[in-house]
């Protein structure tokens, strides 16, 4: 049908034509009204970017020569980004001279690695750009099912012990009472 015989169609009617798939050949155009076919595009597009889920980088930052509480306190942090969904960048900064020995370094990045490998999987291999050594990781859904149903057990196991210690005490403060 000619373009122009389309748009006498279509205004006879009291509607628009309407070019959907203009990239397509021949282009396909519907004859409909053009308020509401935007107002329903807008509300797709909307839907779409709604269940669009984004994933942030989280990042830590150590030091070559940081201590071992710290490294401990960093990773924690570190995991529970991994369990929330983000994915991580962990970083090993040189500062100065520390440079001549990237060993260190590369040390204690593994030993964040290793801890952190039971929620998460390495994205990239650490890499030494200029002055810092760093590492991609992401959430592994396996391993973190299987984190959190390892934890739920420990708990269960603790609340266990905890009723198990707290009756035999019941029992000698009624003794000591009935005395």
């Amino acid at each position: 049908m000619n373009p122009t015989e389309a748009t006498k169609i279509a205004n006879s009617k009291g509607l628009d034509l309407v070019e959907i798939a203009p990239n397509s050949k021949p282009p396909v155009c519907k004859i409909t009204d053009y308020g509401k076919y935007n107002f329903e595009r807008q509300k797709k597009e909307k839907l779409q970017k709604k269940n669009q889920s984004t994933m942030s980088v989280k990042e830590i930052r150590f030091n070559a020569n940081t201590d071992t509480h710290d490294i401990e306190f960093k990773t924690k942090h570190l995991k529970q980004f991994l369990l929330d969904g983000h994915k991580i960048k962990a970083s090993v900064i040189y500062k100065g001279r520390m440079i001549t020995h990237p060993e260190i370094g590369k040390r204690l990045m593994d030993e964040v690695l290793e801890k952190l490998s039971e929620v998460g999987k390495l994205e990239s291999e650490p890499k030494l750009e200029g002055k810092i050594l760093a590492a991609f990781l992401v959430p592994d859904k396996n391993k973190i099912q299987a984190y959190k149903a390892r934890l739920a057990k420990l708990n269960q196991a603790e609340t266990k012990e905890e009723t198990t210690k707290t009756e035999p005490n019941k029992e000698i403060k009624k003794d000591q009472n009935s005395n």
